[in-house]
């Protein structure tokens, strides 16, 4: 059986922290589809295009790893994309604490989906989208908190 796991989050930019729990996730599944969500309550930094495209970037030696933007609810997602798998990142108990409500609430909408936990890497759990961003918004270097591609584009984008 072919299994495939959905890895959704903002990924608003993509950083060394996600690539972490990617990067592991990645003997674990025979398809690993980052699915960037779009929440009409968020309005991200970079464009959907933009994160899209890092990712592409990223990971385009990768040919298990597919790159997508979805609206809605992420199980149903799952079941468009033949996900039986969803795939969360943990960086401290409280993640834990608040994953684990989303995963007992999807458990309940589609028992077939099963939610993933993975721990990040010592090194990365103090690494967030929302700290990342505040030091881009206020003119710090957050290269060291960024894959290379993504650093790069950031870069590029203040000089112009």
């Amino acid at each position: 059986m072919h299994s495939i796991c959905l890895f959704p989050g903002t990924f608003d930019p993509v950083t060394l922290g996600h690539t972490d729990i990617i990067d592991r996730a990645l003997p674990l599944f025979d398809e690993l589809i980052i699915g960037i969500g779009i929440n009409s309550g968020k309005v991200p930094m970079y464009s959907v295009e933009q994160r899209v495209e890092w990712i592409r970037e990223i990971y385009k030696d990768q040919p298990k790893i597919k790159v997508t933007s979805y609206e809605g609810l992420t199980v149903t997602f799952c079941r468009q994309v033949n996900a039986r798998f969803i795939l969360r990142g943990i960086r401290y108990v409280a993640d834990f604490e608040y994953e684990k409500a989303i995963a007992d609430i999807n458990r309940k909408m589609d028992p077939d989906v099963e939610t993933i936990f993975l721990t990040c890497s010592p090194e990365f759990s103090t690494i967030a989208s929302t700290l990342v961003r505040d030091v881009i918004r206020n003119g710090g270097d957050a290269a060291q908190f960024l894959p290379g591609p993504v650093a790069k584009s950031i870069q590029q984008q203040k000089k112009s």
